[in-house]
């Protein structure tokens, strides 16, 4: 009996893993996110699709894991010393956004039908939005460290806290009283009590030796987020929740990130199997009853959601480019929104589902309204300027915009100041634009002319003087804005000499076709660079050691301002 049940659960782990590779393998290859692949692998093998896997109780067992390793990673990333630095602005737009969207859509639910435990979880599915996916997009872009990415990281942060607090509640009790509610928090602050003790006095010794050897780093690891699981599980708690404390000891160490290398694989091999057995759970559904609720919460997340985050911005003083792209960006569900509806016992089949189709479309939804937020600003841009009317006092994002510049400069970081020093040593001035606030205020207290903005924005461009430009200079490796800068220069009749960045050979070539000057191709560059380079010093090791210097002492220059 033992045997054939191994064997089962061999088939259905190799089974779903090989679906899993087919359906994302596909998705990725349009550019979409893998969390929807996986669920649908899970309809495809499922009783809405080809009915192989059956037992689907083992595979959920096993999908628990992946819970898990997941909170344990969220935990090792979590710096709670960050939220000082987020600023208070991300810690009110946060939490309002998740109060307000929970109790809307709570008293929502309860108009549809849902009874009040079930429609306490509707709320929480769509007040939060995914971590993974979002920072995930923002990465692709290199928007991370523009002023929206904070806004968007510090807002995830927020919500990250608020997500596990409230699943700590929910996985703990079914009985939403004082009485009940107060000693699962008692718990719940002894052991992060505990977890803070051992961290101070018992976690730094115990790594400074594991991390000596990365195979028993990984196993010390993994061993303290069993050991936080195993303490959760028998005080009463979720056995992710005491992961996440776990993950939480060990994020002020030295060595999580590289705990974060090792543990990753693993979390993205049981995580797999979590998300692809939501979708073997979801069953036969009236289809009817199902389409008007769907409608109804994907309206929820995908505009009530992004108008609070856009409203609360602007009334706290941000412009409405940066109000809008921020609230844009959070417009799907979590995927602690997956987590909960697997976790907790008493949610309703309907709720289920619509959970898991929620998930799907507002994922998918997101990958493309952040693909094209240029376009999508563009229409609405008319009818935002009446939220930045609601503040009176407005955010300075600290720009200076001096007369005539003959050299444009867009993107200071790495390439763009290598470009800005050679321009000062041979005493020629630049306008800079860059999208990220601490280059400008770098910039602005050495005295450079420096204006903050989106060179894919055209509010910004109409502000550039282009018709008394000599040179017009893109560092920033994109290759849309790149176009539509090519494209406003020939509008506005530049006759600048333009040079544009570019990733990939086929982006240079349609620069060209589009009247870039010259494009700048790092991978070609570089390598006429280090032949040049070769035939000059090969023989004088001198000359070499005083360019290591300066080489050196750009790299360090670089670092220091970030």
């Amino acid at each position: 009996m033992v045997e054939v049940i191994s064997q089962s659960l061999l088939f259905d782990i190799g089974v779903i893993l090989i679906v899993a590779s087919i359906v994302a393998y596909i998705l990725r290859y349009f550019r979409q996110p893998l969390i929807p692949a996986y669920i649908i692998a899970g309809l495809i093998l499922g009783p809405l699709g080809l009915k192989i896997i059956e037992d689907v109780d083992i595979i959920r067992n096993i999908s628990e894991i992946g819970i898990l390793f997941l909170l344990f990673i969220v935990g090792l990333e979590m710096d709670v010393k960050k939220l000082k630095k987020l600023g208070l602005v991300t810690i009110i737009t946060g939490f309002f956004q998740v109060v307000l969207t929970f109790l809307i859509g709570f008293f929502v639910a309860q108009r549809l039908g849902f009874d009040s435990l079930n429609a306490v979880y509707a709320g929480l599915i769509i007040a939060f939005s995914s971590t993974m996916i979002v920072i995930k997009l923002l990465h692709d872009k290199d928007e991370l460290n523009t002023l929206h990415g904070r806004i968007i990281i510090g807002i995830l942060f927020v919500q990250d806290i608020l997500v596990v607090l409230a699943l700590t509640i929910l996985m703990g009790t079914t009985t939403f009283t004082l009485v009940a509610i107060i000693p699962l928090l008692l718990k719940v602050t002894g052991l992060i009590i505990f977890a803070y003790l051992l961290n101070r006095f018992v976690m730094p010794a115990v790594f400074r030796v594991a991390a000596n050897s990365s195979e028993l780093l990984f196993l010390v690891a993994v061993a303290t987020c069993f050991f936080f699981a195993l303490g959760a599980y028998m005080l009463g708690f979720s056995v992710a929740i005491g992961g996440f404390i776990a993950g939480l000891t060990l994020a002020s160490l030295p060595y999580n990130l590289n705990i974060i290398g090792h543990v990753s694989p693993l979390k993205d091999f049981f995580a797999t199997i979590f998300f692809v057995s939501l979708g073997l759970q979801l069953t036969f559904v009236n289809f009817a009853s199902v389409v008007k609720p769907l409608f109804i919460f994907l309206a929820l997340v995908v505009l009530l959601k992004p108008f609070i985050v856009l409203l609360i911005l602007s009334l706290l003083g941000y412009d409405k480019r940066n109000a809008f792209v921020s609230a844009v960006a959070l417009a799907q569900i979590s995927e602690f929104s997956l987590i909960l509806v697997m976790s907790v016992g008493n949610v309703s089949q309907e709720l289920f589902s619509l959970t898991i189709l929620l998930g799907i479309i507002s994922i998918g939804l997101t990958v493309y309204i952040l693909k094209y937020e240029m376009y999508v600003y563009s229409f609405f841009a008319p009818m935002l300027a009446l939220f930045e009317k609601l503040s009176k006092k407005h955010r300075e994002l600290d720009y200076e915009v001096p007369d005539h510049k003959k050299i444009i400069l867009f993107g200071c970081s790495r390439m763009g100041g290598t470009f800005l020093k050679s321009f000062q040593r041979v005493n020629k001035q630049a306008l800079i634009i860059d999208f990220n606030p601490e280059v400008i205020d770098s910039l602005r207290k050495e005295r450079v002319p420096c204006m903050y903005g989106d060179m894919g924005n055209k509010e910004i461009l109409k502000r550039i003087n282009f018709r008394h430009a000599k040179v017009v200079i893109s560092t920033v490796a994109s290759a849309e804005d790149n176009l539509r800068l090519l494209a406003y220069l020939k509008k506005v009749r530049s006759h600048a000499t333009v040079f544009i960045a570019a990733r990939t050979l086929d982006e240079s070539l349609t620069l060209y076709d589009a009247g870039a000057d010259y494009v700048l191709l790092p991978t070609i560059m570089s390598g006429y660079m280090m032949a040049n380079m070769l035939q000059k010093y090969m023989g004088n090791k001198a000359g070499l050691q005083k360019l290591k210097r300066d080489h050196l002492k750009r790299l360090l220059e670089m670092k220091t301002n970030g």
